[in-house]
C-alpha cells in the first residue's frame, strides 16, 4: 500500500509540474488546441478561398484567378502557425521557454509570408509576360526563377537571422571564397554572361532555325546559363557553349520573311528569239498570277535571259515565296518546277544539256594516201 501511495504521489506531482514545469493539463489541453487547428486547416482554407472565389468571378483578369490557385499551400498553412501560437500562449512557461516559442512563432510566421510571397510570383508572371515583346521568353522565365530564388533566399536570410545567427560574416566568407571559384570558372562565367546577352539581344529564341558558322545548324530546342541545346536536322542533339554566339556569327533563318527560289533554266540554242520571248512571259505571267509568291520591293520576282553558257541560253528566273515554312516551300518549289517544264514543252523548245560538238575539215588539197600493199613472201 505504501507504495501505490509512493507511485500515486509521484504521478501526482509529475502530472502538475509536468515538463520544463509545466501542467500536464495544460500540455494536453494545448496540443488539442494545436491538432483541431492542424485537422481543420483543409476546411479552414477551403472555405477562405470560396470566399475570394466568388469575389474574383466578378472581374475578367486573369491574375486574380491566378491568385486564388497558388493560394492553397499557404492558407492550409495559416491554420496551423495561428494553432501554434494559441497553443503556445496557453502554456504558463518561463521566461527562457517563453522566449524559446517566440522565436518558434516568429519563424513560423516569417515562413508564412515569405512561402505566401513565393507563390504570389506565379500570378505576377502575367505581368512579366506583358514585355514577351521586347525581352524574349526565357529572359523572362529566368527573370521569374530569379525571383523566386530570391524570396527563398531572403526569407531564409530572415530566419537565420531570428535565431541570432548573423549571416554578414557568412556572406563575406562566401565573397571570398565566390573570388576564388570565379577565377577558376572564368568560362562557366563567359557562357552565363553570353546567355543573358542572347536573351537580352533576342538573336534567336526556341524553335528557330539557325547555323553557327563552323559549329552546327539545326533547331534550337533549350537556352541554358551555361548552354544552348541545338537539334540538328539528323535528329543529334548538339550542346554549343554560350561564348560561341559571341564569337561565330549566327545566322537565323527563321527570322527571314520570304524563301528564295533562284534557278537558271538552260535552254537549247536552237530556241528561237520568239520561242525565248514566250518562255519568258509566260513564266512571268505564271509567277504573277500566283498568290504563294511575294510581290513587293523586298522581294521581287524576276525572269530575263540571263547569260549564253556553252551549251545553253540560260534563263534567270527569281522569286520569293510568301511562306517561310520549309514543307510548304518544297511543294511551291516543286508546282513551279513542273508549270515550268509545261511551258517549255508546250512552245516546242528543249532544255539543254551539257554537249560537245566537234568538226572535221575535210583536206581539199590533199588526199590521202590508199596504203593497200600487195602481200609478198620475203624470200622471193
Amino acid at each position: 500500500m505504501e507504495s501505490f501511495n509512493s507511485f500515486n504521489n509521484l504521478f501526482l506531482d509529475v502530472w502538475n509540474n509536468g515538463v520544463f514545469g509545466i501542467n500536464a493539463t495544460d500540455i494536453i489541453v494545448s496540443l488539442v488546441i494545436f491538432l483541431l487547428f492542424y485537422l481543420l486547416r483543409r476546411l479552414i482554407a477551403r472555405f477562405i478561398l470560396n470566399r475570394l472565389s466568388k469575389i474574383v468571378s466578378r472581374t475578367t483578369t486573369q491574375i486574380d484567378d491566378a491568385v486564388i490557385e497558388v493560394l492553397d499551400g499557404p492558407l492550409k498553412f495559416f491554420p496551423v502557425v495561428i494553432g501554434f501560437f494559441i497553443a503556445s500562449s496557453y502554456l504558463d512557461l518561463s521566461q527562457q521557454n517563453q522566449d524559446f516559442l517566440d522565436l518558434l512563432n516568429r519563424s513560423l510566421i516569417t515562413i508564412f509570408i515569405f512561402w505566401l510571397l513565393h507563390q504570389l510570383i506565379i500570378p505576377f508572371s502575367f505581368v512579366i509576360k506583358n514585355f514577351e515583346s521586347k525581352i524574349s521568353k526565357p529572359l523572362v522565365d529566368w527573370t521569374l526563377k530569379g525571383l523566386k530564388i530570391l524570396v527563398m533566399v531572403l526569407g531564409t536570410v530572415a530566419i537565420l537571422e531570428l535565431w541570432g545567427i548573423r549571416v554578414g560574416p557568412v556572406i563575406a566568407g562566401l565573397g571570398l571564397f565566390g573570388v576564388a571559384v570565379a577565377l577558376g570558372a572564368q568560362d562557366l562565367f563567359k557562357n552565363l554572361i553570353s546567355g543573358i546577352m542572347i536573351l537580352m539581344e533576342k538573336r534567336f529564341t526556341v524553335g528557330d532555325v539557325i547555323l553557327v558558322s563552323g559549329e552546327v545548324e539545326g533547331v534550337v530546342e533549350q537556352i541554358g546559363f551555361r548552354s544552348t541545346l541545338i537539334r540538328r536536322f539528323d535528329s543529334t542533339p548538339v550542346m554549343v557553349p554560350n561564348y560561341k554566339f559571341a564569337e561565330q556569327s549566327v545566322t537565323n533563318y527563321t527570322r527571314r520573311h520570304h524563301r528564295r527560289i533562284r534557278w537558271l533554266v538552260g535552254l537549247e540554242y536552237r530556241t528561237t528569239i520568239e520561242q525565248l520571248r514566250n518562255i519568258r512571259n509566260q513564266i512571268n505571267s505564271l509567277i504573277e498570277s500566283e498568290n504563294t509568291f511575294a510581290k513587293n520591293d523586298n522581294a521581287s520576282f524576276y525572269v530575263r535571259i540571263d547569260s549564253f553558257s556553252d551549251s545553253s541560253i540560260d534563263m534567270l528566273v527569281q522569286a520569293f515565296t510568301v511562306t517561310n515554312d520549309w514543307g510548304e516551300f518544297l511543294k511551291i518549289k516543286e508546282d513551279l518546277a513542273v508549270k515550268i517544264i509545261e511551258i517549255v514543252e508546250k512552245n516546242n523548245a528543249g532544255f539543254a544539256f551539257p554537249s560537245q560538238s566537234i568538226y572535221v575539215e575535210s583536206l581539199v588539197n590533199d588526199r590521202p594516201e590508199i596504203f593497200n600493199p600487195k602481200s609478198k613472201n620475203k624470200y622471193e
